[in-house]
């Protein structure tokens, strides 16, 4: 048996605590951070949402969906500027109908663009702590959901979900 005095705790190295504020660099990060998703949110709710569910796009000068025009088939983003138009309006439930993938994106947009300003504006480290919880299952996450509603999006356009459904979604929750 060896006695007890002779196994000495091994001493953990000195841990450099995180700042308590942002750093001056990351404040102004987050403020152009902020500005871009206020900005695309600003328009979003500028623009009337399409009754159709996708082309929201073209009231900003954007030509049509290639893929819609040439093989009658939604591209992975088909529908995701009504989709934030919808979500931008408060039309939580027909944002989701119309592109779910869009309506995760702006509701993630509006969330990032007030942790980025708050960030801005107080120093606080929220920003920084909730970035570094983003991991790759969330990513893997994402992608998945991305797909999901790809194709979900092909249904609405080949007939296969109600369109309709989207006009008699209520206007808000």
């Amino acid at each position: 048996m060896v006695p007890s005095a002779a196994i000495a705790p091994t001493a953990a190295p000195p841990v450099t605590p995180a700042p308590l504020r942002a750093t001056r660099a990351e404040r102004w990060t987050c403020a152009v951070l902020a500005a871009a998703g206020l900005a695309v949110l600003g328009v979003a709710a500028w623009l009337d949402p399409s009754p159709d569910g996708v082309g929201t796009h073209r009231a900003l000068g954007l030509a049509p969906c290639g893929w819609m025009v040439s093989m009658n088939l939604p591209c992975p983003s088909c529908g995701m500027t009504t989709a934030f138009s919808h979500a931008a309006h408060g039309s939580f439930l027909r944002s989701a109908y119309v592109q779910p993938m869009g309506f995760v994106l702006a509701i993630g947009t509006a969330a990032g663009a007030a942790t980025c300003l708050h960030t801005a504006l107080t120093g606080s480290r929220l920003a920084h702590v909730l970035g570094s919880r983003i991991t790759a299952r969330a990513l893997l996450a994402l992608g998945i959901l991305a797909l999901l509603s790809w194709g979900w999006k092909v249904a609405l356009v080949r007939g296969a979900l109600p369109v309709d459904a989207l006009h008699n979604a209520p206007a808000s929750l």
